[in-house]
């Protein structure tokens, strides 16, 4: 090979260099994120009176950090999910009381990151309020934690019912000492649901809907939730009171992972 060639390749090979450095940010950034099919809507479109308390958003959860995906504090569901919804509110203003959702569409990398969450088992940071009596390797044994979730499909949600009027829940202040979620409700974190007899994603036995053990006013508040939903086509989940999804599911077998934004529901 003569001195000439090898300084050409010499050349060609610094400029494909050059190139890749430069081009790879670029193509980074013109990776585009999924985005929702055009049945899926803002919640506050079609019922902007339901109470909206995106918990996933903020770091007053399980994982005790906002969670992968959550880039907005906005509920988004499948249209007729929502417009299911938007009934069962107008039935419950009659009677003096709100909706409040705490969890709708929940992207796959969500999921991951519940799931990353679980298996680190030294991080125990919030188990004093969410699972006080459950051992954290457990939590996928005893169906707490899954790498799928239905709220992935769209048509899923965690709500519970306020009495109007509504009076705003304090903020989470992070490294407040916690309080078992089964606590009596004036002592666990403060929430203007009614008293469901435990907090939202209570990792208990307590949190079965029709568990024996609530009882009284507590039991009713359930009760009255159950019924409002199932009676316009919302199969809740039996061991989760504030666990319901619209049936028949748009989209029964997929698992979507466009980032709760507004962005994901434009069709640009």
């Amino acid at each position: 090979m003569t001195r000439l060639s090898t300084a050409v390749r010499g050349l060609v090979t610094t400029l494909a260099t050059v190139l890749a450095v430069t081009v790879a940010p670029h193509a980074a950034q013109a990776k585009t994120e999924p985005k929702a099919p055009k049945d899926f809507v803002a919640l506050r479109t079609v019922d902007p009176t339901i109470v909206q308390e995106m918990r996933y958003f903020t770091p007053h959860n399980f994982v005790g950090e906002r969670i992968d995906g959550y880039r907005q504090p906005l509920c988004i569901l499948t249209r007729p999910a929502a417009e299911a919804l938007h009934k069962a509110q107008k039935q419950l203003l009659r009677q003096g009381y709100t909706l409040k959702v705490y969890d709708c569409y929940r992207p796959q990398r969500a999921v991951d990151h519940f799931v990353r969450w679980a298996e680190d088992l030294d991080d125990q940071t919030t188990k004093d309020e969410f699972y006080p009596n459950v051992d954290k390797t457990r939590l996928f044994v005893d169906g707490y934690i899954a790498e799928k979730s239905g709220h992935s499909r769209g048509s899923t949600m965690d709500l519970t019912i306020v009495r109007l009027p509504a009076k705003p829940t304090r903020p989470y202040v992070p490294g407040e000492p916690l309080v078992p979620c089964y606590a009596p409700q004036g002592e666990r974190f403060p929430d203007n649901s009614v008293d469901m007899g435990t907090g939202f994603d209570c990792f208990d036995t307590l949190s079965h809907t029709l568990d024996q053990r609530i009882q009284g006013e507590q039991r009713a508040n359930r009760l009255l939730l159950k019924s409002t939903l199932e009676a316009l086509g919302f199969v809740n989940l039996a061991e989760e009171w504030w666990h319901y999804t619209y049936k028949p599911e748009p989209y029964p077998d997929t698992y979507f992972d466009f980032p709760v934004s507004r962005k994901s529901l434009t069709r640009q």
